[in-house]
């Protein structure tokens, strides 16, 4: 939504399986005072879907290695040769937001990193329920015995195409979205045959099972707190420290709020944590009427946030 006078530049990101089209509730909350873009990431929505090569195969003609470097980079890419990147535009120095949900979060702070250390920081980072990724190999310690023992049979696995077509085909069906969507929506508000349109179309285009297997090989990889820790680091007058907030459901089935409660006592660059009563994953979409006057405050009346007050553990709307 093109709002050429804005004094603010919004880039939301959305998680996985999703797309541009899940910010449908929060784009027009934002679009009469900022000049805002919703994203489709490389391998979802309407993006092209190349074909997933892992780190350790061959380089192959039009390949590519899913990541949070290389969608981070695409952002940033966006960011500084795309819409805003004209002489008018750059004039006017607009303060650039990323807000990200789940996996969105994660490429959000990951593209700020880059942004932070190219000389070109973003006014903020505002994560919605980041993906806290306990799979990864560097959470190991964190699993089951079970589980870790079971690690090395599950990443062989997953990486044949003849096991992620079919699970992909029994997973991508809009009666499956549904289920899941009646996880990530405790309340069940805004589950309605537009989002699981918008969820299931993607799957349909070829390239689909590439990035879905690209995505879910991904085990050595960014974590939110080893990027939040490099956007704290060594703070000076020229280069200030990011500020990141966050808003998460305190339904969550899939990331814990609890860690989020951790990450905001302990990581200094988080300036708030908005914890919503009785919504879940994905409260952007769930409960917009919740979290849209959050994003107005942050975003529009940004001059007022500005500061070092830490506000934490607030109790929703």
């Amino acid at each position: 939504m093109v709002n050429p006078s804005a004094a603010d530049h919004v880039v939301l990101i959305h998680g996985f399986g999703a797309s541009s089209g899940h910010w449908r509730h929060t784009m027009p909350g934002l679009a009469d005072g900022a000049d805002v873009l919703a994203v489709d990431l490389l391998g979802f929505g309407s993006s092209d879907k190349p074909t997933s090569r892992l780190a350790d195969e061959p380089d192959q003609l039009g390949s590519v290695v899913y990541s949070f470097d290389l969608w981070a980079e695409l952002i940033c890419d966006l960011i500084t040769t795309g819409p805003w990147s004209t002489s008018r535009l750059s004039e006017q120095k607009p303060k650039l937001h990323l807000v990200g949900n789940s996996i969105g979060a994660v490429v959000a702070l990951n593209a700020a990193r880059l942004l932070q250390h190219r000389g070109k920081p973003p006014h903020q980072v505002i994560l919605i329920d980041c993906a806290q990724r306990k799979l990864d190999d560097k959470r190991l310690l964190e699993q089951p015995l079970l589980a870790r023992r079971l690690r090395p049979l599950l990443k062989v696995l997953v990486r044949q195409r003849w096991v992620i077509a079919p699970l992909f085909h029994l997973l991508a069906r809009p009666g499956v979205i549904r289920q899941v969507l009646r996880q990530a929506y405790p309340s069940g508000h805004n589950v309605d045959d537009e989002l699981i349109a918008l969820l299931y179309r993607p799957s349909t285009d070829p390239g689909a099972v590439e990035s879905f297997r690209g995505f879910i090989n991904l085990f050595a990889d960014h974590l939110a707190p080893e990027l939040l820790a490099d956007l704290c680091a060594s703070p000076s007058a020229k280069q200030p420290q990011v500020p990141v907030r966050l808003i998460w459901g305190d339904q969550d089935p899939w990331e814990d709020p609890h860690e989020a409660k951790t990450w905001a006592s302990s990581i200094p660059c988080i300036k708030e944590l908005q914890l919503l009563k009785g919504v879940g994953h994905c409260p952007h979409d769930e409960a917009p009427e919740l979290v849209n006057p959050i994003l107005r405050r942050w975003i529009l009346n940004s001059m007022e946030t500005d500061g070092d007050t830490k506000q934490l553990d607030q109790p929703g709307i």
